[in-house]
């Protein structure tokens, strides 16, 4: 794209509503994602010269997080709404199942696993969820960020399997939490356990949905490529979705710094972490349902 627009300044506002009528009809007809994303970034870079807010390129870290990536989310609410249903879904009908028919939890956890995670949630245990194995709040930011990130790796990897991949990832993450808040609730551990995990469930569950998202669009590609050639709808849609992964990314990071930080604090009251963790959640949706909105006004 060129650093400086070469147009008459009598003639932009005329040329910039036939660029953003150029945009809608293309958005409309579910042109290629990859001519829909060039006429974006014109229009946004010919509405920040009309405003006077164009900026450097060193911002474009910033830019796509302050209003791109939500942007983005809501262009693609299909894959993101899919993928949170395959994740949430499971997760609350496992954790509501188990509270009628407490044994539904070895269906997928092992006595080991299970005798584990009482362990870490006990009144008793010197850290919350912290294993034995590690020593410090960093070893555990260290530890939560590769768990979380393989994870969100796997869910995004598996699209290449048209997908299948993907879907089974998210509904057995989404049952195996699901399991273990269950489990953790069915006998009475609920201080210690949804404490714990309110203050970063906004985020890392968001992003979970992201990584899911992003590997559901790689799928279409595959399974649905429309007019053009498999390997073509995989380049675009793969554009798009290692997009939605730099935001999954981000989000993950954000949700293992407070995992580790200030989720296994104690001597604050249970109704203190339950409103911060309800105000992340308000936070993250807002973020995601506003940003962005009127950097794309025309």
């Amino acid at each position: 794209m060129p650093e400086q627009l070469a147009i008459d300044p009598a003639g932009l506002p005329q040329r910039f509503r036939r660029l953003c009528h150029d945009l809608a009809l293309v958005r409309d007809r579910n042109y290629s994602a990859t001519l829909a994303e060039e006429l974006q970034q014109r229009v946004l870079a010919v509405h920040q010269y009309i405003y006077g807010a164009a900026k450097p390129e060193g911002n474009a870290l910033l830019s796509f997080f302050a209003g791109d990536l939500p942007v983005l989310v809501r262009g693609e609410w299909r894959v993101v709404v899919a993928a949170m249903l395959l994740l949430l879904g499971p997760l609350l009908a496992m954790l509501m199942a188990i509270q009628v028919w407490p044994d539904a939890a070895f269906l997928l956890l092992s006595p080991d696993t299970v005798s584990e995670i009482e362990e870490m949630y006990s009144p008793a245990a010197p850290h919350f969820g912290r294993p034995r194995t590690a020593s410090s709040e960093w070893a555990m930011w260290a530890f939560y960020i590769g768990h979380n990130v393989r994870i969100d790796f796997q869910s995004f990897a598996g699209g290449i399997a048209f997908g299948l991949g993907t879907v089974f990832y998210l509904l057995y993450n989404g049952l195996y939490i699901g399991a273990i808040a269950g489990h953790l609730t069915q006998i009475g551990l609920v201080e210690t356990f949804w404490g714990f995990v309110a203050g970063h469930s906004a985020f890392e569950l968001t992003g979970a949905v992201l990584a899911g998202a992003a590997g559901l669009k790689l799928g279409m590609a595959l399974l649905a490529p429309g007019l053009r050639t498999r390997l073509v709808a995989l380049q675009e849609n793969g554009r798009v979705a290692v997009r939605l992964l730099y935001g999954a990314a981000a989000l993950t990071f954000l949700a293992a710094f407070i995992e580790a930080f200030w989720s296994p604090l104690r001597g604050l009251p249970l109704a203190v972490k339950i409103a911060v963790g309800c105000a992340f959640w308000l936070l993250t949706g807002a973020y995601l349902l506003l940003a962005g909105r009127r950097s794309r006004a025309t």
